[in-house]
């Protein structure tokens, strides 16, 4: 009853659900599952419908059938999309399962759908015949980029030795006017065709010319894990991290850098000027980062990091340092004073939920390092109380009760 009669869907859906976890015997049980991944006026239910059929009476003559109709009648994207997948992987050898596939990755007006087609046809459809020029053809002509990068990752995976692949992929990584595209196309080359001797300069022209940040990062990326000992690629990673007009771009070459080119000598000083000088703050943020993590013993790694704690405009590159001082200097004389300086002076103004308030990692510093301070508690109820910062107040407040329990 509440699987059709409930005015709420995810009632109807946990009523589905249980039927067909606990009462796949009763004879009403199949029934009622047939009409509401029909009649449901909901997608989240016939969905759910749909899986409990297939999960649970996959034998029963009339499943197969329905699960077709449903591929293509339903007029609901995540409903076709789930008998598609339903049909690749329990009904393979149905003669009509190959052709409704293929029907679905060109026809259906959804690129969900279709991009799963494309999907279940490499998998499950890899030695038909027509698999293959099918996959070509989507990763070129398909209208929705989702599909087009579907059938370039379903190429790459299981036609890599076609000598029409290689090819496709690298006019996929260039003349695709999608950057997610390219990016899918670029990582397939690097992940299959690494011994080509085009990939390397192809990959350096990606880094530097493509218009997308994403896909210049996702080259800069591949070539140091792939080709870190070619002479080129140190100079280029440099030239990256500080010429890159993208943000994403320069911090993936800063944090490249740093992990595979550490001892380099240029390393250490190229990391403190994008600290300072980057005018993304996530750069700065990760140089930030980066110092603390491989440079903590270089002597003007502290001096350094009292500045950027105090200087930077960023509240999260603040917040990174404070951070860094209170996990790896936490001994030197004077810290006190530091926190204490930012947890009552810093500027931060928030304008987003997830921000950091580098007020509360110097508050929280100060707590679990000084808690005997004559200080401590005073700054906690000043806190607590007058922070301009709710989330700060509220942290202070939390922190007080503890201490009176």
């Amino acid at each position: 009853d509440r699987a059709i009669a409930d005015n709420n869907e995810d009632v109807r859906r946990a009523a589905v659900e249980a039927l067909a976890s606990n009462f796949k015997d009763d004879p009403d049980t199949l029934p009622l599952l047939k009409d509401r991944a029909i009649a449901d006026n909901n997608w989240v239910v016939r969905y759910a419908a749909v899986q409990a059929l297939v999960s649970n009476f996959k034998d029963d003559p009339g499943t197969l059938p329905w699960l077709k109709d449903r591929a293509i009648a339903d007029n609901n994207e995540d409903v076709r999309r789930a008998a598609v997948e339903a049909l690749a992987s329990n009904f393979k050898d149905d003669p009509d399962t190959l052709p409704l596939l293929k029907d679905r990755a060109i026809a259906d007006n959804n690129e969900d759908v279709r991009g799963a087609a494309v999907q279940a046809l490499a998998s499950n459809f890899k030695d038909d015949p027509g698999t293959l020029p099918l996959l070509k053809e989507r990763a070129i002509a398909d209208n929705d980029k989702y599909v087009r990068r579907a059938a370039v990752e379903a190429l790459a995976s299981n036609f890599k030795d076609d000598p029409g692949t290689l090819p496709l992929l690298k006019d996929r990584a260039i003349a695709d006017n999608d950057g997610n595209v390219r990016r899918a196309a670029v990582e397939a080359l690097v992940s299959n065709f690494k011994d080509d001797p085009d990939t390397l300069p192809w990959l350096k022209e990606r880094a530097i010319a493509d218009n997308d940040g994403n896909v210049r990062r996702a080259a800069v990326e591949a070539l140091v894990s792939n080709f870190k000992d070619d002479p080129d690629t140190l100079p280029w990673l440099k030239e990256r991290a500080i010429a890159d007009n993208n943000g994403n771009v320069r911090r993936a070459a800063v944090q490249a850098l740093v992990s595979n080119f550490k001892d380099d000598p240029d390393t250490l000083p190229l990391l403190k000027e994008r600290a300072i000088a980057d005018n993304d703050g996530n750069v700065r943020r990760a140089a930030v980062e980066a110092l603390v993590s491989n440079f903590k013993d270089d002597p003007d790694t502290l001096p350094w990091l009292k500045e950027r704690a105090i200087a930077d405009n960023n509240g999260n590159v603040r917040a990174a340092a404070v951070q860094a001082l209170a996990s790896n200097f936490k001994d030197e004389p004077g810290m006190f004073e530091v926190f204490y300086n930012c947890a009552v002076n810093d500027p931060f103004e928030r304008k987003e939920d997830d921000e950091t308030n580098p007020r509360q990692v110097a508050l929280l510093a100060i707590i679990e390092q000084y808690p005997d301070h004559p200080q401590t508690l005073s700054l906690l109820r000043d806190k607590a109380a007058n922070d301009p910062d709710e989330k700060v107040r509220e942290f202070a407040q939390n922190k007080l009760k503890e201490l009176d329990k």
